[in-house]
């Protein structure tokens, strides 16, 4: 299989890392306006569907993301060519965050009801969340700290990152490579793709429904971009070689 940088994959990996080097270069911070915030905050905008895709918050976060997208979209390419390629990452990255926003919305609503069965109106309760904290004894009442604590995380933590679409990727090389070996770090055992991937999105969902989730991860991103990338990816593959 040819390794070599393929035009799209390049493309994307150089505006990944124009995009992580230059604001630390000049001290300058686009997570307001880039990274994919809930949509009730005030900083939230539809082009953060697009934007977030191309934000990352440390240095082993786009490392691993390039990675991936090099390693398994690399054949993927070569196979569609440069144009479909983009077509399917843009759109696995996009339906990752929508996923990610409409899991988080159900979760975010079946707190917000507590706010406003015990009193409050939407602005005192956005109020409340932008600010992260509260006095109030209608709130302290009626809602528990860990549920204070997760709708606040809801409305205030933007998410960043690549790792939506570069789980669609993955999911594709899975279908058209299902035997090829893949291991992990911290599990350096090869396993067939075929096995190897659904561990992982299955893993996803079991901490993405669970409190056991290691690190301020989007897993649902995850799943949502794997999920995409499935559909498409199986779609093609099924009809490539029909003619009409």
């Amino acid at each position: 299989m040819n390794t070599k940088l393929t035009d799209a994959i390049k493309h994307l990996i150089i505006i990944n890392v124009i995009l992580f080097v230059a604001p630390q270069l000049l001290k300058l911070d686009f997570t307001n306006i880039l990274a994919l915030h809930f949509p009730k905050n005030e900083h939230f905008g539809i082009w953060q569907y697009i934007t977030h895709m191309f934000m990352h918050g440390g240095f082993s976060h786009i490392l691993f993301n390039m990675y991936g997208l090099w390693a398994f979209g690399t054949p993927l390419e070569q196979i569609w060519g440069k144009k479909k390629f983009i077509f399917f990452y843009f759109s696995a990255g996009i339906g990752a965050g929508i996923i990610y926003t409409l899991v988080n919305y159900y979760q975010f609503n079946g707190i917000y009801e507590l706010f406003i069965d015990a009193g409050l109106n939407n602005s005192e309760v956005l109020s409340i969340l932008k600010s992260g904290s509260t006095n109030d004894a209608r709130v302290i009442g009626a809602i528990s700290q860990d549920q204070f604590n997760q709708i606040t995380s809801l409305y205030n933590t933007p998410a960043v990152g690549a790792s939506g679409a570069v789980y669609g990727v993955l999911v594709a090389f899975g279908l058209y490579f299902k035997d090829a070996k893949l291991a992990l770090i911290f599990f350096p055992v090869p396993i067939a793709a075929k096995y190897f991937i659904p561990v992982m999105i299955l893993g996803d969902l079991f901490f993405g429904m669970t409190k056991y989730s290691i690190g301020n991860i989007a897993h649902f991103a995850h799943v949502g971009g794997a999920l995409i990338g499935f559909i498409i990816a199986w779609y093609w593959k099924k009809n490539e070689f029909k003619t009409y």
